[in-house]
């Protein structure tokens, strides 16, 4: 399957925890997360979506979600900040 592949971070607004995930469809992710539709997932909702990276193979989001799982929350705080920053620019 060819196409744009997303990893992602979402922030459970509940208790502030991130969960890092890959989909090729972001919106419609962010709203199975929401909807309690995974299992991980499901105790912590609601989730905002607060930082993606796009990539062109499903090999290529595999790497990189395990490395962004990998990160510590302070990686990952760091990460979505200079996201944000760019984002804004």
């Amino acid at each position: 399957m060819s196409g744009t592949y997303y990893v992602y971070f979402l922030r459970s607004l509940k208790d502030g925890k991130f969960y890092t995930g890959q989909t090729t469809d972001l919106k419609n992710r962010l709203a199975q997360h929401n909807r309690g539709m995974v299992r991980s997932t499901k105790a912590r909702r609601p989730f905002e979506l607060v930082y993606w990276e796009s990539l062109e193979t499903r090999s290529a989001a595999m790497k990189r979600e395990r490395k962004l799982k990998s990160l510590k929350h302070a990686g990952k705080l760091k990460l979505i900040r200079t996201f944000r920053r760019a984002k804004t620019c």
